[in-house]
């Protein structure tokens, strides 16, 4: 035998033992606890949702699964914790899909990579934002809205640089050519609060914190960001029924560290998928308008990939970096 083939059938050899390292790691996981982190506040609809998910995961797996949230940087605090955890399947990331997609581009100091260094096993569920404003200015449709617009100086609110809200209004204003001035909040509990107040006047924020707000009348939803209506609000109509190529989600990821083995990653992704399509699951978050999508690894990767192109566009031409 040549040092060559020697080589090469030790490489195999040691290959082989990897694998099977690997499958028998699947084949006897979970061990012990495991933990999702949260890359927001307990409260807000990806927490709930992370809590319903650990709740469905304790009992198919037989282990205790916690929520630990770990709050600021938009996201990159919890993303960064993830990445460099164990690659071993006991930690868990669950997202705003902009900490994976925008952040990248919006941060220009970031610790981490997430394409690199985190692996997303789903789209766990996705919802749509909402076009509002006060009674008090006379749109009450998109086509009027524009026009108002491009005849009066607007300002509008959104829940902090590079949220859902902000990027949305921000594409929306660029496809549609009106000028618009942003104002940030800390979050939409306190700029849904004003926009019902009247203290500022339009705002593009999730659906479910604003629309008690349009069905009470003190708000007036012009259209949603989704590429159909919603179920709970068929009465307001889409911004592509306006006439613009326009579609845009805000979506719950979960990832794991890149380095977690094929064969536990696997395994991650068939239970935490199965969990989410649990009818009693899918209708709980059906009725607070949020649709569970519990997608493929595969379909996740290409969200994010064709979301964080998108994105960088509208952070490049608007300059809404962090440094």
């Amino acid at each position: 035998m040549t040092v060559r083939q020697f080589v090469l059938l030790a490489m195999a050899a040691a290959g082989c033992g990897f694998l099977i390292a690997t499958d028998a790691a699947a084949q006897s996981y979970p061990q012990r606890q495991i933990r999702i982190i949260v890359d927001r506040p307990a409260g807000v609809p990806h927490d709930i949702l992370a809590r319903a998910l650990s709740d469905k995961l304790s009992a198919s797996l037989k282990q205790t699964v916690i929520v630990d949230n770990r709050t600021g940087a938009g996201g990159n605090l919890a993303a960064e914790f993830v990445a460099r955890s164990a690659p071993d399947g006991y930690t868990f990331l669950v997202a705003l899909d902009t900490t994976l997609s925008v952040n990248p581009t919006l941060y220009k100091n970031l610790s981490i990579n997430p394409h690199t260094d985190l692996r997303p096993l789903s789209i766990m569920a996705t919802s749509s934002n909402m076009l509002v404003v006060h009674p008090s200015i006379p749109p009450k449709s998109v086509a009027e809205f524009v026009a108002y617009a491009k005849a009066n100086p607007v300002s509008y609110a959104h829940g902090g640089n590079g949220s859902p809200g902000h990027l949305t209004m921000e594409l929306f204003r660029m496809k549609a050519g009106f000028p618009a001035t942003p104002v940030p909040y800390r979050g939409n509990a306190q700029l849904a609060t004003d926009l019902a107040a009247g203290q500022i006047k339009i705002g593009f924020v999730g659906t479910g914190g604003v629309i008690e707000h349009v069905r009470a009348g003190r708000l007036r939803g012009l259209a949603t960001s989704a590429a159909k209506r919603l179920i709970a609000a068929p009465e307001i109509p889409t911004i592509a029924e306006a006439g613009y190529d326009f579609q845009v989600e805000t979506y719950f990821v979960l990832a794991v560290p890149a380095a977690t083995p094929e064969p536990v990653a696997a395994l991650i992704e068939r239970e935490v998928r199965s969990a989410l399509q649990a009818p009693d699951l899918i209708e709980r978050f059906h009725r607070v308008n949020i649709d569970i999508a519990a997608t493929s690894a595969a379909e996740a990767r290409d969200r994010l990939d064709a979301d964080t192109r998108l994105w960088a566009k509208v952070i490049e031409a608007t300059g809404m970096h962090v440094d």
